[in-house]
């Protein structure tokens, strides 16, 4: 693609914007913002649909200001909720930045020379502003009903908690951001999901009224799975974060690796670098081979490799075999520990590894691998016993400490499949 708009437009991910945003971003090079507010210490999958987007911008010419809301986390975005957030200390909105600013940055580019990305904190003007000063010039712009007929107050109303001053009061701060953007670095467009349409327009009237100037508004449409359920989301119910402490990189390979076949060519277009071509041969070995998961694999290589790196990707993927007895060389405690939080496990005492250790046929018994030390054998002896997926030939073998990963786990299959987990308490 030649131009932004296009490039936005095939992948997916215009939902709506003012009407001169098609002409200006194919003939024009401008600013452009979207705001992340810190309400965690790390930014989810959700937001890298703004996150990428910015830096498609960027990539064809734009200047992308990314603004961590070090200010609005103070008060709280009313948008899509049914209720009232949790207001967080400034203690604890700073901790959040320092890892938000870090994954913006994996994503944007700051040493370009021609375009480089911004990346600013609204704190730095908001929490400066005077009230009876920011009453008289910014909230004498705005009516009464004019905030109440946006969706996100709007919603709100008919609820028994209603919505506090406070987060009624969440636009017009948007809108100043916006207008602060506007006079210091000549921003003229922002961006951000569906669902901030209403805060982002009321940025645009108050440029337009309060400078007589044109601004312009594009939004994302808010990504959902084809079975309805919440982009985002692990099926029982866990966020996938952009931080591998709170999500490991093998989890998160798993997530996009898990893709459903429906979703999987349009979360190539939101999410990837792949051009159009390289997405229509993806899209045609889905039709033609769905079993062999070729998109799926690409998107999670492709999303694991940006957020955390290429030894992150060669890990997950080794990790992933593990599961089809592949080898645990290289694998950590930590990593033995997220592979198998699904499978059945137990508990051994330290004590019973120690010196000569415990016979594995207990281990298969205690482990309900086998029913008795007699079926026990004869699975050995059929080959069908692995030991941290090595096989085990000998009935008499004892396993030792020495055998454990990191003195924490041991790892049993039966068969194929039948994984057994065993943990190592001191």
């Amino acid at each position: 693609m030649t131009n932004a708009f296009d490039e936005l437009k095939w992948r997916g991910l215009v939902y709506d914007h003012t009407e001169a945003v098609p002409d200006v971003l194919i003939k024009e090079k401008i600013t452009v913002y979207n705001g992340f507010d810190p309400t965690a210490d790390s930014l989810h999958i959700g937001h890298l649909v703004p996150m990428m987007a910015l830096a498609r911008l960027q990539r064809l010419g734009h200047t992308p200001i990314a603004l961590a809301g070090g200010g609005t986390a103070m008060v709280g975005d009313p948008s899509g909720k049914s209720q009232e957030r949790n207001l967080l200390s400034r203690e604890q909105i700073e901790a959040n930045l320092v890892g938000v600013k870090s994954q913006l940055a994996s994503v944007l580019d700051f040493k370009v020379k021609s375009n480089p990305a911004l990346l600013l904190n609204n704190a730095a003007w908001l929490n400066k502003l005077q009230l009876m000063d920011f009453l008289r010039d910014t909230g004498k712009y705005f009516t009464v009903n004019y905030m109440l007929a946006k969706d996100s107050v709007k919603s709100r109303l008919d609820r028994e908690d209603g919505i506090s001053f406070t987060e009624f009061s969440y636009m017009l701060l948007q809108a100043y951001d916006f207008l602060y953007l506007y006079e210091h670095y000549n921003c003229i467009m922002q961006t951000g999901g569906s669902d901030q349409w209403g805060n982002i327009t009321a940025g645009v009237e108050l440029i337009r009224k309060a400078k007589g100037r044109r601004a312009l508004a594009m939004v994302y449409p808010l990504i959902t799975k084809a079975d309805g359920s919440k982009f985002g989301k692990t099926a029982v119910g866990d966020t996938i974060w952009l931080s591998p402490a709170r999500t490991s990189p093998y989890r998160f390979y798993q997530f996009w690796l898990n893709t459903d076949d429906a979703d999987v060519i349009n979360y190539l277009k939101y999410f990837t670098w792949l051009d159009q071509v390289e997405i229509k041969d993806l899209e045609q070995a889905l039709f033609e081979r769905p079993e062999q998961r070729e998109a799926q694999r690409c998107l999670a290589q492709e999303m694991t490799r940006m957020i955390h790196g290429q030894t992150a990707v060669t890990k997950a993927e080794q990790a992933a075999r593990v599961l089809f007895g592949g080898n645990l060389d290289g694998l950590d405690a930590t990593d033995i520990a997220e592979i198998f939080t699904d499978v059945p496990s137990s508990q051994i005492a330290k004590t019973e590894l120690e010196g000569e250790g415990t016979p594995v046929v207990d281990l298969l018994v205690s482990s309900e691998l086998a029913s008795s030390k007699g079926e026990a054998r004869r699975a050995i002896k059929g080959g069908g016993i692995y030991l941290n997926n090595q096989r085990v030939t000998d009935v008499m073998q004892r396993v030792t400490l020495a055998q454990s990963i990191e003195g924490q786990f041991l790892v049993l299959r039966k068969g194929r499949k039948k994984y057994h987990l065993v943990q190592i308490l001191a």
